[in-house]
């Protein structure tokens, strides 16, 4: 335990005394030739996870130990503290039901608000206390009459403080504080005035409810019904697993309010119709957008790092955090990858870490390791989805090693892909009009995949992961470009590549004097994170499937599984692990199906004769992205 303090506290002197040879899992140390490590004093805010009631016939104190049981249940994503709030519901049909917020907290901003104690705690041993004093929820409005339950980062939060009508001062340092006193003043119109990550959850003592998610789902949210009219609204579905009749992910993007009892949409951006994206290039407007996100999600009071697999995404996250570190005088963060022994991640993330000047930490895995954590990470990420489960187990595997180092929040590379047609399937796109609306679709589709494995893999253990890549603001930046821009000409001069809208931004010198990213870095070809890490992991994968899955078994497919019949053995193998924990149809219901090729939608996959061919006669494509023949490894799955 002392060990593992001091490591959260300083992250340099401890691990540089690692060996790989000692060091769990092969963990490999890179020293670049100028370090500066990650310290105690960078940092930024908190994920957490909670569960809502709303209109439970139980009583008071019957509601209140039901809450407490389930809340045991994500206890994993806030292990920092955790608080419960009961209200009556006093109006109308509802009168004598009532209402319940409970919360499990990881703290990441807010942690300790006293400049005294806060210095008192940077001393070695006392880094713990860090995290105990401040931003504990529920958080409450001013007479406590309303009581707030949340997940997430508000990023504007200083600026929404500034433009409340009551000056009163807050109770806390936390950022979500912001939101209670917001709908006080705004009511239902307070998640459209938002700018962050959050899934979050209002009660009050007059009845009131409200609940909302942020416009992509990147912080997990479902909600459900009960027989007794209830209605559930928790971080993950394992909290209304045995309590509802019906569970659905709450969508990314709406509201839900007390008034109508229904979901209302708030976020419809202009570019969802390809009419409104037809902006110019500006590969200037591009690059700072990007800087200024990486830059927002720099708001936090805990040490932090940045996962790196050394592809283009993650790459330019870590180069911009090192190129703003350097600039305001702090602490650059540490850096983390993962892969089997040889991946094509580990190397090139090894150039990335040495050119900008991290502390590197390599893990590596095994075959026999993933497929031995299939079966958790099936529980906490709480799919069957093949993709999602062969990217998920690698980064599940991670986020526990980084946990154990004292780090509490990373920043991951998510969203680029589906922002600028970066999977290889995007060679295949007709026309810029099919281009961007893929690009739509899978944006919209991110909290059913990307974001659901980066959010759940993570706090699985405890570890928050940011986005850079889904801010607002970019988005709009990026989304309203003309996705003629976008489109991918093999053996051209310009867009010869898939993103060379983002590598050509960034294929230049920053303020310092010093390039973004090493050439071989920034016009490296796209590889699929459950690719990167060593493509013997999902052959190893697909494998150990077709061992436990016979043929008879498989043969069966279809009266075994109705729903989302599985094409693959390692499809059933996932349905199996899957239906042992959520084993209700409703649950089942929570994960989308449909062909696809290479993480592609359903409507992709009629840009490829031979992929259409394929669907047309039952064949579960293949989601590797050596499935499509631009991989420089091409396989022939077909």
């Amino acid at each position: 335990p002392g060990s593992r303090k001091l490591l959260g506290l300083c992250l340099l002197s401890g691990l540089l005394a690692l060996s790989s040879a000692a060091a769990p899992w092969g963990a490999r140390l890179l020293q670049p030739k100028a370090l500066k490590g990650c310290s105690d004093s960078m940092r930024l805010k908190g994920g957490c996870g909670f569960l809502a009631v709303y209109g439970s016939s139980l009583s008071e104190d019957d509601l209140r130990m039901k809450v407490l049981q389930l809340q045991r249940l994500i206890r994993h994503r806030g292990p920092d503290g955790s608080g419960i709030h009961i209200a009556p519901v006093s109006k109308g049909d509802e009168a004598g039901r009532y209402s319940a917020l409970g919360h499990e907290r990881l703290a990441i901003v807010g942690a300790m608000d006293d400049p005294q104690e806060r210095k008192e705690a940077m001393m070695p041993g006392q880094h713990d206390r860090l995290h105990t004093l401040s931003g504990n929820q529920p958080l409450y409005n001013h007479d406590r009459s309303l009581a707030l339950a949340v997940n997430g980062e508000i990023y504007n939060h200083k600026k929404l403080k500034e433009e409340l009508k009551d000056p009163k001062p807050f109770r806390t340092k936390s950022d979500c504080e912001v939101i209670i006193h917001l709908y006080e003043e705004l009511g239902e119109d307070t998640a459209a005035h938002l700018d962050g990550d959050f899934a979050f959850a209002i009660s009050g003592d007059k009845g009131e409810f409200y609940a909302a998610r942020d416009p992509i789902g990147v912080d997990s949210m479902y909600m459900g019904w009960g027989d007794d009219g209830a209605v559930w609204f928790a971080s993950e579905m394992k909290c209304l697993i045995n309590d509802c009749k019906r569970i659905e992910q709450f969508p990314p993007g709406h509201y839900w309010s007390h008034k109508t009892r229904q979901l209302t949409p708030y976020w419809t951006p202009k570019w969802f119709d390809v009419a409104h994206a037809q902006e110019s290039l500006n590969l200037q407007a591009v690059r700072d957008a990007f800087v200024d996100s990486v830059d927002k999600r720099l708001m936090t009071d805990v040490p932090y790092g940045v996962l790196l697999s050394g592809g283009l995404d993650s790459s330019l996250v870590a180069s911009c955090v090192v190129k703003m570190c350097d600039k305001a005088g702090r602490p650059r963060p540490a850096t983390f990858s993962i892969g089997l022994k040889g991946a094509p991640d580990l190397s090139n993330a090894r150039k990335v870490a040495e050119m900008i000047g991290t502390e590197h930490h390599e893990f590596h895995f095994t075959v026999e390791e993933g497929i031995d954590a299939v079966q958790d990470v099936i529980y906490h990420l709480e799919t069957y989805d093949v993709t999602t489960i062969r990217a998920g187990t690698p980064m599940f595997l991670l986020a526990r090693k980084i946990k154990a180092m004292g780090v509490k929040m990373v920043l991951s590379g998510e969203g680029a892909d589906e922002e600028l047609g970066g999977y290889l399937y995007f060679h295949k796109a007709p026309n810029a009009q099919e281009f961007h609306e893929e690009c739509v679709r899978k944006i919209q589709a991110l909290y059913n995949f990307d974001c659901l494995r980066a959010n759940k893999a993570t706090m699985a253990w405890g570890l928050e992961a940011r986005v850079p890549f889904l801010d607002k603001h970019f988005l709009d930046v990026v989304m309203s470009i003309d996705a003629k821009h976008k489109m991918i000409h093999k053996g051209e001069k310009e867009q010869f590549i898939e993103k060379w809208l983002l590598r050509e931004a960034f294929n230049c010198k920053a303020e310092d004097g010093q390039v973004y990213l090493p050439k071989e870095v920034l016009f490296r070809q796209k590889e699929q994170f459950s690719d990167g890490v060593g493509y013997d992991w999902i052959d190893g994968l697909k494998a150990h499937a077709s061992r436990i899955v016979d043929d008879t078994m498989f043969a069966f497919r279809a009266e075994r599984f109705p729903h989302n019949t599985p094409g693959t053995k390692e499809a059933y193998y996932s349905r199996m692990i899957f239906e042992q924990y959520y084993p209700s149809e409703t649950a089942l219901k929570t994960v989308p199906g449909g062909p696809s090729v290479a993480c592609s939608t359903a409507k992709a996959v009629e840009w490829d004769a031979e992929w259409k061919k394929a669907a047309d006669a039952g064949s579960m494509l293949d989601q590797s992205g050596r499935a499509v023949d631009v991989h420089d490894d091409a396989a022939k799955v077909f």
